[in-house]
């Protein structure tokens, strides 16, 4: 006979866990709310100080690198003093670091700042995921997954939109992002619900990784580099073509929106078809994209925001299609696990993507952007199709769950554990 709590579970519906948790829900919105726009915003300020574009891309990269390093240090500090202290001193360090950009407009200082933003970052997600993923019944998990990402995404464009409340050269706008950072803090810690058990899985190795899914690793690698690009210079290269700040807004609202749009139908012909020819398809259709971007400035500043919006798709897609293919080799006790290795395999990309789009950009001006992401896509495109030559696709492949644009290794294996989820109740 079903136990009350196991009836209670059965009842629960989506609405009423979001419901529930509306709490960290919350509080992770206005995070990102706050992280989408201090990226943005630091793009133009950098450009109005005349940083240069490789200057600008290492700043940006460090960003990348606190973000790694936070995401392999966080769960050690969370066994150390739990999940509370954590989150507050994390979101203390972040509300600080942007100030510190408003008062000290020096490249090395902010170098420092974004690296510190990164690894605050990387602690805060990793702090709140799990706290929501551990609240979530195993059968919900998969469809809060995608009540997150809307968050993920619609917090990320609101931020874009912001850029527009006032001059990018005043202080207003870092005021603002350090208030949303520390307002997150009040929800989330004044939630009721219970906190997580502080473990994480021991991770793969990359090796190991490679060994398992050549293209899982290199994917991942990839497409690291190509959302670096884009969350970290996408404002630098819109500055520089010409763009008002107001424009600027509008066209990273667009890249970000159009990988809200697209992972959706993209994910869905990945399950009814070879996972690497939809990989490689959408690699190529990002290096179309890139070029068509660079087409449309010659006709329009819609055209450019209508093929900015399919390149943003097309580029944010490709992780979770990535992640997907990889966990088709594995079984499940491995999921979790292996998850670690491919967002650092996707961290280690992130951190050189904008410091290498910058340096193209002193060569070849703002077309070196979007150079950089044909090249980085054709790659991809041209390792996916030699793979398809070297073993068959999948007889059983796992279904495509959508992925928030900014993973930590917590929600990459809150993923796979939606997948499991999945398959239990299929």
């Amino acid at each position: 006979m079903a136990s009350p709590a196991d009836a209670a579970d059965r009842a629960d519906t989506t609405l009423s866990a979001a419901t529930r948790l509306w709490a960290l829900l919350f509080g992770m919105g206005l995070l990102l709310v706050g992280n989408g726009l201090q990226s943005s915003l630091l793009g133009v300020r950098a450009e109005a100080e005349s940083f240069g574009g490789f200057v600008t891309g290492l700043v940006m990269s460090g960003y990348f690198l606190g973000f790694f390093a936070g995401s392999l240090a966080t769960p050690r500090f969370v066994r150390r003093v739990g999940h509370v202290r954590v989150f507050a001193a994390l979101a203390s360090l972040a509300s600080i670091a942007i100030l510190v950009h408003s008062v000290l407009v020096l490249p090395a200082v902010w170098a420092l700042m974004r690296l510190l933003t990164g690894l605050a970052f990387a602690g805060l997600y990793i702090v709140s995921e799990s706290w929501l993923n551990d609240s979530a019944p195993n059968r919900l998990r998969g469809s809060l997954l995608a009540v997150y990402m809307v968050i993920s995404y619609l917090g990320l464009a609101g931020g874009q939109l912001m850029l527009n409340l006032a001059a990018p050269q005043q202080h207003t706008l870092f005021i603002l992002c350090s208030i949303l950072i520390s307002l997150a803090l009040v929800p989330i810690l004044l939630s009721s619900t219970r906190q997580p058990a502080a473990s994480t899985p021991d991770p793969m190795s990359l090796k190991r990784l490679y060994a398992v899914s050549p293209l899982g690793a290199v994917g991942c690698f990839g497409t690291g580099i190509a959302n670096g690009v884009i969350l970290g210079m996408g404002a630098v290269y819109a500055r520089q073509t010409g763009l008002s700040v107001a424009e600027v807004s509008i066209f990273m609202t667009a890249l970000v929106l159009g990988g809200a749009v697209l992972q959706w139908p993209i994910g869905k012909i990945s399950d009814h078809a070879d996972r690497r020819a939809v990989i490689t398809g959408v690699a190529v259709l990002a290096a179309l994209a890139a070029l068509g971007v660079h087409l449309a400035s010659w006709v329009s500043a819609t055209a450019v925001l209508a093929m900015a919006g399919l390149m943003g798709g097309a580029v944010l897609s490709l992780y979770p299609l990535v992640l997907a293919y990889t966990n088709d080799h594995l079984d499940p006790r491995q999921m979790v696990a292996a998850s670690s290795a491919l967002v650092l395999a996707y961290g280690a990309g992130a951190v050189l993507g904008p410091s290498g789009a910058g340096w193209l950009m002193d060569l070849m001006g703002p077309k070196g952007f979007l150079f950089y992401l044909g090249i980085i896509h054709a790659a991809i495109a041209a390792f996916g199709a030699y793979r398809m030559t070297r073993r068959p696709s999948p007889t059983d492949q796992y279904p495509h769950i959508l992925t928030p644009t900014q993973a930590s290794p917590v929600s990459a294996a809150w993923t796979e554990e939606s997948r499991e989820a999945a398959e239990a109740e299929g």
